[in-house]
């Protein structure tokens, strides 16, 4: 059923943009947006070509990063590979070719893009008031260790990562508008009976349950618990990053539920979608980014994961790919119905 309803998006979605979109916008301010993008990449992308020709610019000595040099030759390459998709999707939405690519093969990638942007957008500037207030941070891999990068390669990674999801983001929203600013006019009162059928309905009830557990633990971690934490997780730094998690599931599980059910019939359609699409992607795929990289070997048993934090990681990235089943299932269906309409 979900292979159906994402096929129908990707058939109906693409077959129809809307009259805006028979000239993309070549304009001077995508243009600048696309330059922009491209350029925020160059600094990560220059790291991790160096870091795989052998310099160690940036790791400190005793860092883990040294420990396996084959595992992080791989981690590196699959990591430079991520980032050159922002490349790729920057010229994708300001081409001409750019709005005959199939719905679901760009949706997909800007919702990963969206997912591990987001948390970094919102996480690094909280990282930074709370160290200027005197919190305690995270950046050493724990008591009386090395630390596992110099501390400018944050600053200048996260700053790029940042520039990137702002210009990114901001064309992708001009660029969804062109082609399907129709899927989201209006407020939730005015979205059709039946936008979303009953089998998704009962899916995003049972997600909301699901995401009770994720929810609960890194809810406990924010408030300062440490049950299933290593002692380098156990600061102010790590807290307030949880805290940030969990607002981000609940945005996620909230949306869903509110474009699932037509709950706050005032809103605009905008503000559930927007809330589902971003919360969905920050959920599944910063889950899945610390479930692989619990994968990764370590030299110290007691370096890994607790299973704790395996389990709540797991489960959030399982709500995450829950919830976006229903909001590819509600864009399929909000199309069709929309290409009835008189």
């Amino acid at each position: 059923m979900l292979a159906r309803e994402r096929g129908g998006m990707t058939q109906t979605l693409a077959s129809a943009p809307s009259p805006a979109a028979a000239h993309p916008g070549a304009t001077r301010t995508r243009r600048l947006l696309r330059a922009v993008a491209v350029l925020a990449c160059l600094p990560y992308v220059g790291l991790k070509v160096a870091w795989i020709a052998g310099s160690r610019a940036g790791i400190p000595e005793g860092s883990v990063l040294l420990d396996h040099r084959a595992t992080m030759i791989a981690a590196n390459g699959f990591t430079l590979l991520l980032d050159s998709c922002v490349i790729v999707l920057a010229l994708l939405l300001t081409r001409p070719w750019g709005l005959r690519v199939p719905a679901w093969p760009l949706a997909f990638p800007v919702w990963v893009a969206a997912g591990l942007l987001a948390p970094i957008m919102a996480g690094f500037p909280l990282q930074l008031l709370t160290r200027a207030l005197g919190g305690d941070t995270a950046t050493e891999s724990g008591p009386g260790r090395e630390p596992f990068l110099d501390a400018w390669v944050f600053g200048i990674v996260y700053t790029g990562f940042i520039v990137q999801g702002l210009a990114l983001g901001t064309l992708f929203v001009l660029y969804a508008r062109d082609r399907w600013g129709h899927l989201w006019r209006g407020r939730v009162w005015e979205l059709p009976v039946g936008v979303v059928r009953t089998p998704y309905k009962a899916l995003a009830l049972a997600t909301a349950v699901l995401a009770a557990f994720p929810l609960a633990v890194r809810l406990y971690w924010a408030c300062g618990g440490t049950a299933g934490l290593g002692a380098g997780d156990r600061t102010s730094d790590f807290r307030v990053l949880e805290g940030m998690h969990v607002a981000f599931l609940l945005a996620a599980v909230g949306g869903t539920l509110l474009l699932a059910f037509h709950r706050a019939r005032v809103l605009p359609v905008t503000v559930p979608l927007a809330a589902a699409w971003v919360g969905s992607g920050a959920a599944a795929c910063w889950g899945g980014w610390v479930l692989l990289a619990a994968l990764l070997p370590v030299d110290d048993p007691a370096d890994r994961p607790a299973q704790l934090m395996m389990l709540a990681y797991a489960g959030q990235m399982t709500v995450g790919l829950l919830l976006a089943s229903v909001g590819a299932h509600f864009l399929a269906r909000r199309s069709a119905t929309s290409r009835t309409l008189p």
